[in-house]
């Protein structure tokens, strides 16, 4: 299996406000290494698209001990920019046998 790097790219509040008194915010890049991406199933897609509005296109495995905010956040690989979809799904790392106990879909962005 080959892994990517993934951006993962977070808005975080910088205790500033505007003139209009609306937190400023910062865009915040980490690289996360060594994730597994693959395509969603037709029935992830219809799913996620009946629960969200969404259109999932890809589904990213996050590897274990990974604590990064993956929640409404966007996300960059292959030179392009996906935003998440939800929450992520996670599993509990000592039962799992591989690398990655987290997964989570994205839509295609910008």
């Amino acid at each position: 299996m080959k892994t990517v790097e993934v951006l993962l790219i977070n808005d975080v509040d910088t205790g500033q406000k505007d003139k209009t008194n609306r937190p400023i915010m910062a865009e915040v890049v980490t690289r996360v290494p060594g994730c597994l991406i693959a395509p969603v199933s037709t029935e992830d897609v219809v799913n996620t698209l009946n629960l969200t509005g969404k259109t999932a296109v890809y589904q990213i495995a996050v590897p274990k001990g990974d604590n990064n905010d993956w929640v409404n956040a966007r996300v960059r690989f292959g030179g392009k920019f996906y935003r998440t979809i939800g929450e992520p799904e996670e599993g509990i790392e000592e039962n799992i046998p591989l690398k990655w106990n987290r997964k989570v879909k994205v839509e295609r962005y910008g």
